[in-house]
């Protein structure tokens, strides 16, 4: 093809405007790159909003952008058995409509251009340029806009868990599993509602509102994120989202906003097409097994990202690309593994899911649990306590433990 006409140049084009894509173009732009930052607009991830007090650390977010603190999760079995599980601090809530516009902002702010649309296909001109093909969008969807196209060194593919950009350039990318989510944004109902607290995160492991993964209830402050995750295509999650707001006391609440999308269920092998892309995000699968967290990880693996597209970028050696996933799997490569091997065991059934919510009464998982969660490490100062564990979680296994 001919791109004479194509005089934009930019050293990395980062296709997708959430945590992951927003991080990497703001850690560029930071660098004195030249970064353009295109997203869709217009769309809001479903997500429980959850992020730990490591994520404003690391990423110097302000506690100002949290809607509201949880200090306590509740886990509650198929039997309706109750287990509070109390933190030490807090894990703070965001709304993701406001949160990732932050940090789409905080990008532009440190100078990448950013641009609402949506991306076409990445394409190569007769000298072997690397080209985006692109379509500006407003209150439309921008399908009918004219095509537009700019040149780069390099396209970090964040454009979420069905990723264009992935499908595009990386083998084996359609393949990847992944669970549905859907939730619903509704008015908080008053305090002691159906015993809702503005201050707990309450997770549902019952089979009747999710055969294979949970169920939840978010509070936001004034708002509260009701909602389901399963890769039951034949599972409704409407009907078990209106089902749990019933339960809950907020049947009649106002339902401000509906959204749906696939959750990546494992990394991907490779991140990158060894020439001129790479991947960050839902889109390279960066997505905690059993948990369902994101938000810290796709903040994570975009600074990764941009690390590995700055080495890129300074040596034009395209086997720094590997650097990205190399860089995140040595972080947390384990704890993917470790909670990949819970869900699939425990998440089958009711009978595991009464035996999994009664191994969170123990102090020790209670411990270790939040540790790893807040500050994104496995606990090793306390070996003992991974022994005991390890025997009761065998005595589960077998059945020889009793379910309180």
């Amino acid at each position: 093809m001919n791109n004479d006409s194509t005089n934009e140049c930019f050293d990395v084009v980062v296709v997708g405007g959430g945590p992951a894509g927003a991080t990497a173009a703001n850690d560029l732009a930071g660098q004195g790159l030249s970064v353009l930052l295109l997203d869709r607009g217009g769309r809001i991830k479903p997500c429980g909003g959850a992020v730990p007090p490591i994520l404003l650390e690391e990423f110097d977010v302000p506690e100002s952008l949290l809607v509201a603190r949880s200090h306590c999760a509740r886990m509650i079995s198929p039997k309706s058995a109750e287990v509070d599980m109390p933190i030490n601090g807090f894990v703070g809530m965001v709304d993701r409509e406001h949160f990732d516009e932050w940090l789409r902002e905080r990008a532009a702010a440190s100078g990448a251009v950013r641009r609402t649309a949506r991306f076409q296909a990445i394409e190569h001109d007769e000298q072997g340029r690397t080209i985006v093909a692109y379509r500006p969008s407003g209150p439309e969807d921008g399908r009918d806009a004219e095509l537009q196209r700019v040149a780069t060194r390099l396209v970090i593919g964040a454009d979420g868990a069905r990723s264009e950009v992935a499908r595009q350039s990386i083998p084996g990318a359609e393949s990847i599993p992944f669970v549905a989510a859907y939730h619903e944004i509704v008015s908080s109902p008053p305090e002691g509602t159906r015993d809702f607290d503005g201050a707990r995160c309450d997770v549902y492991y019952q089979g009747e509102l999710s055969p294979d993964f949970y169920a939840w209830i978010f509070p936001h402050g004034d708002c509260t994120s009701v909602g389901v995750g399963t890769a039951n295509k034949g599972f409704s999650m409407r009907e078990a989202v209106t089902t749990l707001r019933e339960r809950s006391g907020m049947g009649e609440s106002e339902t401000i906003r509906r959204e749906g999308a696939p959750i990546p269920l494992r990394t991907l092998k490779r991140w990158d097409n060894g020439r001129d892309v790479l991947l960050a995000g839902d889109a390279a699968g960066c997505v905690a097994p059993a948990s369902g967290e994101g938000i810290y990880y796709a903040m994570f693996s975009g600074r990764r990202a941009a690390e590995a597209a700055a080495e890129f970028c300074r040596s034009g050696d395209p086997k720094a690309l590997r650097l990205a996933r190399k860089r995140f799997m040595k972080a947390h490569g384990r704890v993917f593994w470790i909670l990949g091997i819970m869900q699939r065991f425990w998440y089958t059934t009711d009978k595991r899911r009464e035996r999994f919510v009664s191994i969170c009464r123990d102090p020790d998982v209670q411990h270790l649990t939040w540790e790893a969660y807040m500050y994104k490490r496995l606990v090793k100062a306390k070996p003992m306590a991974h022994v005991r564990i390890f025997f009761k979680d065998m005595a589960h296994l077998l059945g020889f433990a009793s379910v309180k």
